[in-house]
């Protein structure tokens, strides 16, 4: 049975009442038919439900799905993408290990990094995206010359690909072969490219983390992150979670079963549009830079097509005249929204330079490309011919603040 078909068939056991379409469990805690099944619950001799923040049935179906469509073993859903973040680190990190990372993350992983596992003495080791095989293993293991002779070797790497909001890849064969030779754990953000478009665990990955408030959403509604993976790997992280509370709600989780029904559908249109709209900005002279995956212009265009079944739904461009351009250029705008959220049905941009970025600093910003005239668009639903014939006016007419010699 195909995935589409999985998806949309997964539910969690009907009741009594023979419901077709999954109930809401909006309840805190569940009873027990006995103090013996207590007992048993709490010893784990016997599966079920005890309290909403440990497990749930909304919570179960959708970790379920996800587990599917990602080919994973299990799997633990939170509040948001960032505690999924967070748990897949904290749960599986302690004080004298060390993580490396791909440099080009979002912001607020990178404070994850810097300013709390830092505190706990989780020291970390940042690498470009487009290191070479041979730099990425420099930095995992002190013993190739190039890292300190007291720095432990990498209990476990971190990347995002595609990158937020730069749209730089990392070679997920490259480090499964190497995650085989050393060990360490492999844990990917898989937000932008979805299970539909990528599946990471299937080259090596241990882990798969999503902002779930994203393309598995799909309409901007609720909050939610997931992560799976590795049996042995989400039990530490279930654990930490479990008592540190980053619990999803079951309506939200009840929102997310349903969107995945419909995210296999959402993707094909997100990307068909983004890459009709991405060729269109490319062939705008007053458009600096367009960035986009299956764009055979992208520097990682051939990587892509491996590991990619398409480019996404995130263009980024950038615009000559810096943060002025960047306001002209929203202000002409008539269809997308402003706001620092993506993976809407509805098209929508911001300038991460001083939004979903701002907090990096001006030496971190430089090394990520991200420049005050960058702009991120989290493609819509729309039809695609309405998107190119608004973005154009807006390039167009933002032009108009440029200085001659600039133009």
């Amino acid at each position: 049975m195909k995935k589409q078909t999985k998806a949309i068939r997964t539910q969690a056991k009907k009741s009594q009442n023979r419901e077709h379409s999954v109930p809401l469990y909006l309840t805190s805690s569940f009873a027990f038919e006995s103090a013996e099944q207590g007992k048993a619950l709490f010893d784990e001799t016997e599966e079920g439900n005890i309290y909403s923040r440990f497990s749930n049935p909304n919570v179960s179906e959708f970790v379920e799905k996800v587990c599917m469509l990602e080919n994973a073993e299990d799997g633990i859903a939170t509040g948001t993408g960032m505690a999924a973040v967070f748990a897949s680190m904290a749960g599986l990190l302690k004080s004298g290990d060390h993580l490396v990372a791909c440099r080009a993350l979002f912001g607020s992983a990178h404070q994850i990094i810097t300013q709390i596992l830092s505190k706990w003495g989780i020291t970390y080791t940042y690498v470009d995206a487009t290191a070479t095989e041979a730099e990425w293993e420099a930095a995992l293991q002190p013993n190739t010359g190039t890292a300190p002779a007291d720095r432990p070797a990498a209990r476990m790497v971190y990347l995002e690909t595609p990158s937020n909001p730069g749209l730089e890849l990392v070679d997920l064969e490259m480090l499964g072969r190497l995650k085989a030779k050393y060990g360490f754990i492999l844990n990917v953000d898989n937000c932008f490219a979805t299970p539909i478009l990528q599946t990471p665990i299937d080259f090596g990955a241990d882990l798969s983390v999503h902002s779930a408030t994203k393309f598995m959403d799909g309409q901007g509604r609720v909050l939610g992150g997931v992560v799976v993976g590795r049996a042995d790997l989400i039990q530490p992280i279930r654990f930490f979670a479990r008592h540190t509370g980053p619990s999803l709600s079951p309506f939200n989780a009840w929102v997310l079963s349903k969107s995945l029904e419909t995210l296999d559908l959402r993707m094909e249109r997100h990307c068909r549009n983004a890459q009709q709209l991405a060729e269109a900005l490319e062939a705008l002279p007053d458009v600096e830079r367009v960035l986009y995956p299956f764009l055979p212009s992208h520097p990682q265009y051939e990587l892509a097509k491996r590991q990619m079944t398409a480019g996404g739904a995130i263009v980024t461009i950038e615009l000559d005249g810096g943060f002025d351009r960047v306001k002209a250029f929203f202000d002409a705008l008539t269809i997308p929204t402003l706001s620092s959220n993506l993976g809407d049905s509805r098209t929508i941009v911001t300038n991460p330079n001083t939004t979903t970025h701002a907090k990096l600093k001006p030496d971190e910003k430089a090394a990520l490309g991200i420049t005050p005239g960058l702009i991120r668009i989290s493609v819509g639903l729309e039809a695609v011919e309405d998107l190119i014939e608004d973005f154009t006016q807006a390039v167009e007419k933002s032009a108009e603040v440029l200085q001659p010699t600039e133009r």
